[in-house]
């Protein structure tokens, strides 16, 4: 074949510029699989959290508590929970005694006064009309009668002084060893290690039943009325 000298012929690249190409065409590709291990990567980090979060809840739930940490009660998730309809507890002030269908009552009319309720322990029985005055200030009644082990009378005796908005006493009249009791909530325990003695706590120490949230737990009665 002859060339015509008047035209250029084509001139195969140069050593240099074709490895600058393959460098180029290199670093391209391992940019592309390294940002492909990244998102990846990413991926499987979110799927995992994801799976942990779920796994937490989940974990929660079954332990009778909310995942933001505080304890479940509600909907009857602690076992044995009694609840009245608050809209039916009398909240009016009166003189002498109330005759409350349950006892220890969970609300009512009361006395115009409430038993200081700041870990308060009575070891005198209170009257329940000032108890529950408490009760409508969003504190938590622990009770007891002569069947409760003198072990678990100290261990909830220890556990109400170091927790505000609750108070305890003696109670013969209840059916059960332990009782503990809000405003239209109550629960019978046998000892003090019964994990529905926190979850009762944690859910109605100033919980969502409170008549009066913000209302004092001092200032009331110091000591039992004759």
């Amino acid at each position: 074949m002859s060339f015509d000298p008047r035209y250029p012929q084509p001139q195969a690249p140069a050593p240099g510029a074709r490895s600058t190409r393959n460098r180029a065409i290199a670093i391209g590709l391992g940019a592309a699989v390294v940002a492909g291990l990244v998102a990846f990567g990413s991926f499987l980090l979110l799927e995992n959290s994801a799976a942990d979060e779920k796994s937490d809840n989940a974990s929660a739930a079954h332990d009778g508590k909310h995942p933001g940490g505080h304890g479940g009660a509600k909907g009857g998730a602690i076992e044995g929970l009694k609840s009245w309809d608050a809209a039916k507890l009398g909240r009016q002030h009166v003189a002498g005694t109330v005759d409350y269908p349950m006892k220890p009552p969970v609300g009512g009319d009361h006395n115009a006064s409430w038993m200081n309720c700041d870990g308060d322990v009575y070891e005198k029985a209170l009257p329940d009309v000032n108890a529950v005055h408490s009760l409508e200030h969003g504190a938590v009644w622990v009770t007891y009668n002569g069947s409760a082990a003198e072990t678990d009378v100290a261990a909830l005796a220890e556990r109400v002084e170091k927790t505000p908005f609750t108070l305890m006493s003696p109670y013969a009249g209840q059916e059960g060893a332990i009782t503990l009791s809000a405003w239209g909530k109550q629960v019978t325990v046998d000892s003090a290690d019964d994990r529905r003695v926190d979850q009762f706590l944690t859910e109605y120490v100033q919980g969502a039943q409170t008549p009066e949230p913000g209302a004092p737990c001092t200032g009331g009665l110091a000591t039992v009325p004759q």
